[in-house]
């Protein structure tokens, strides 16, 4: 709740205090709160799977110890990691595509508001806005525990008050759009069915990906069959998984456009681009209607570290078994509610940066009205370059990414295993150096933020200055297609992955007969999730603010870019600087961590073996 009220708040007062000049100081708002999304996405997500990838490869596969053993030095990392990346990385994701699509509809509902000379389609907004704060509320306190006190009965509970939420808020759209919108061309029905298809959008999203990489559900099923033939298998069924969750998610997104294309494309009276800022106004308003829910959303995202806190907290003290158990449950309901919010933070992210795509075209049309006076023309080969280096964006940062966690992971991993070896720790007379394992977490995120956030922000104005603003737009929709494919991708097949391993572990103990905890398949779903770690938590998630991030920049930078249309001496200067920055960033993100550099090769640990 504090996350949507802020949300609010600063959106609106910076619309009471600076008026109709409020998208400009909003753009600069969505940012920063877009920055800083994506230095804690980043950040947090290395932090916390550096931790656990170290953690699950030594402690599970080679000393067969439980997840949370407070004898592996890297657990504590770990816990701590889960809520930098999972609930302050989720609520600066949320809280920034709340603004961004403020930001995208102000822009929009300026341009409609020359046209049409209504206040309303600016004021519109911001009221939908206050009735998700208030339909969040109330549906929270639907959220009640059950007599069945499962893990399922969990997910219900939690589904349940997301759907209440739902519901309120669609009735008070139609009150609000009858009695405020009535007057504005085309009807009032027009803005009640574009916020009610942005929050159909988030129950469908919700829906899917609870399929997907439920417990219950049949691709978790066929990966955990997988496991069977061991680790390669386990991998392949959850690839495949992913891949197929990325066509329906984007399936879903792209009927929700259609959706606004079809609601404000046939307002009478207006034709060419007057058009066109209805329809990019609709799907504005589809996105603000998805992010209504923000206070449901951020609670589901935070039920997942604090339950997995709790679960760990519970082995190190040494619970009883069916306390274990409930809060296995739990964190398993976790893994999946995690999964929803990161998929309508993505469905949001692409939401969000098509309508920004939208203020994109309309701050350049007012700067220069015949620079795009045609659209952006896919023919024209320069704006297929723009296209193809936008496309190759998201693949770069998430290779930098998941490098980032492979190399802290490396380091994590020989650190455990060297604190295994202390004499007495094993048997715990001793207790391991938590803190070293935290400087390793904490120095691999802090020496990747500045260089990846760098990548985004400079590439587009690189795009802009050399091949100019067409080539911009379709720079942004590679970035926009290409962000989407690969973030859903990685999210769902993480998370199946995760929840896999986890039906394996409710399994009765029975390695002779590969079952449960220390058989053979345990082995291959704990690879599996391993593998999946920093795609769900780190690579998948920092894509929504680099995207953007990305379109951010480029509606700022692009009244300047359209005014140069050659450049001159200064301005080559500037491009071959950005260029530097740039190559600097690449160089700096396939670097060592400190630690690995200061380290000797031979100083090694061997793999730990649970004999010893």
């Amino acid at each position: 709740m504090l996350t949507d009220g802020l949300g609010l708040l600063g959106g609106t007062l910076i619309f009471i205090i600076f008026g109709k000049a409020a998208p400009d100081a909003l753009l600069g708002f969505g940012f920063g709160g877009t920055l800083i999304a994506l230095f804690m996405r980043v950040g947090g997500g290395i932090y916390t799977k550096a931790a656990d990838v170290g953690a699950d490869l030594v402690g599970k596969v080679e000393a067969g110890l439980e997840e949370d053993d407070p004898r592996n030095a890297a657990v504590v990392a770990d816990l701590v990691g889960d809520n930098v990346g999972d609930c302050a990385g989720m609520a600066a994701d949320i809280f920034e595509s709340y603004e961004v699509t403020i930001v995208s509809a102000l822009i929009l509902g300026l341009a409609l508001l020359r046209i049409t000379g209504d206040l309303n389609w600016i004021v519109c907004p911001l009221l939908v806005r206050g009735i998700g704060v208030l339909s969040s509320i109330i549906g929270t306190f639907r959220v009640k525990w059950g007599s069945e006190g499962s893990g399922p009965d969990a997910m219900r509970a939690i589904f349940r008050g997301f759907l209440t939420s739902a519901a309120i808020s669609i009735v008070l759209f139609g009150i609000l759009a009858l009695i405020y919108m009535r007057d504005v061309p085309g009807g009032w029905w027009r803005p009640f069915l574009a916020t009610t298809a942005g929050v159909l959008l988030a129950i469908v999203i919700d829906r899917l990906t609870d399929y997907f990489t439920g417990t219950e559900g049949a691709p978790v099923e066929e990966i955990r069959e997988g496991t069977d033939a061991g680790p390669a298998t386990t991998i392949l069924a959850g690839l495949g998984v992913g891949y197929e969750a990325t066509v329906w998610a984007i399936w879903v997104i792209a009927a929700t456009i259609f959706a606004a294309i079809l609601i404000y494309g046939s307002i009478p009276g207006y034709t060419g681009l007057e058009q066109t800022a209805f329809v990019l106004y609709g799907v504005a308003l589809t996105g603000i209607g998805m992010l209504t829910l923000t206070g449901n959303n951020v609670a589901m995202d935070s039920f997942g570290p604090i339950a997995d806190n709790a679960n760990g907290i519970g082995e190190m003290v040494g619970l009883g078994d069916r306390a274990r158990q409930i809060l296995a449950d739990l964190d398993a309901v976790g893994n999946t509610t995690k999964a929803i919010t990161k998929g309508i933070a993505i469905g949001s992210a692409v939401i969000a940066a098509v309508s920004l795509f939208g203020a994109f075209i309309t701050d350049v049309s007012l700067v220069d009205p015949e620079a795009l006076a045609g659209g952006i023309r896919i023919s024209r080969p320069v704006v297929f370059v723009g296209l193809l280096i936008g496309g190759a964006i998201p693949w770069l940062f998430s290779s930098f990414s998941i490098r980032a966690v492979g190399r802290a992971a490396g380091l994590m991993v020989t650190e455990v295993r060297r604190q295994f070896r202390i004499p007495g720790l094993m048997e715990g007379k001793v207790k391991p150096d938590y803190a070293r394992a935290v400087s390793i977490s904490t120095s691999a995120a802090q020496k990747e933020l500045v260089p990846l956030a760098t990548m985004a922000v400079v590439s587009p104005i690189i795009v802009g200055l050399v091949l100019q603003v067409e080539a911009l737009g379709g720079f942004l929709v590679g970035v926009i297609l290409a962000g989407q494919l690969l973030a859903v991708f990685m999210s769902t097949s993480g998370g199946a992955w995760d929840n896999a391993k986890k039906t394996i572990e409710d399994e009765p103990r029975d390695p002779a007969n590969n079952l449960g905890k220390g058989s053979e398949r345990h082995t291959a779903s704990v690879v599996g999730d391993t593998v999946g770690d920093p795609l769900k938590d780190t690579a998948g998630p920092a894509l929504n603010p680099m995207i953007k991030v990305i379109n951010l920049v480029a509606v700022i930078v692009a009244p300047i870019v359209v005014q140069y249309k050659t450049l001159g001496v200064i301005g080559w200067l500037v491009v071959l600087v950005l260029v530097a920055i740039f190559a600097w960033s690449i160089w700096k993100s396939k670097g060592k961590a400190p630690e690995l550099a200061d380290m000797e090769p031979d100083t090694a640990a061997k793999p730990f073996s649970a004999s010893e």
